[in-house]
């Protein structure tokens, strides 16, 4: 299992053979990305428990999964000055960029309590920077797989401001 980056280190899930998204949907693919879920949610779960969260008390973890098999964590970190504060999830795009990442497919999302809280606006639209769409996984801290949320970032962000926008 690799690790990635010296400030935010996460395992690699299981390997697709088949290169399949975790919103594939044949039985084996179901398996495989059945895994591949449980893989981020324990990462992003990990990554949760270093956030730095003196003032909302709200600790969120996120991982993202590449591409290319990798997966890049983040934790939110809360400053006095609201606005310097980092999302967990833009966290772990961070983390992609710097170790030179490309592509996420999917972004497993954890927070406090039974039920996954959804990422900020700013989080979905830098998500949205970096991919057309991909999986986005909602779980609590709290609550089992039933509680879980799979949806979509084009879901969620159904239109994004993207570079093609800039474009005259």
């Amino acid at each position: 299992m690799s690790k990635k980056s010296h400030a935010s280190k996460a395992s690699k899930p299981a390997k697709s053979k088949s290169g399949r998204d975790p919103s594939s949907t044949s039985a084996e693919a179901r398996d495989e990305a059945a895994q591949i879920v449980a893989a981020l949610v324990s990462a992003a779960k990990d990554a949760r428990k270093r956030a730095y969260a003196p003032y909302s008390k709200y600790k969120v973890g996120a991982a993202i999964l590449t591409e290319a098999g990798d997966v890049f964590i983040g934790c939110n970190v809360e400053n006095a000055s609201y606005g310097a504060t980092v999302c967990a999830e833009r966290g772990a795009i961070m983390q992609m960029v710097a170790a030179g990442g490309k592509k996420p497919v999917a972004c497993a999302v954890v927070t406090q309590g039974q039920v996954g809280g959804s990422p900020c606006g700013i989080c979905r639209q830098v998500l949205a920077e970096f991919s057309e769409d991909m999986t986005v996984i909602l779980a609590g801290d709290a609550g089992g797989p039933e509680h879980m949320r799979i949806t979509s970032l084009s879901d969620l962000l159904p239109d994004a401001f993207r570079q093609k926008h800039l474009r005259r």
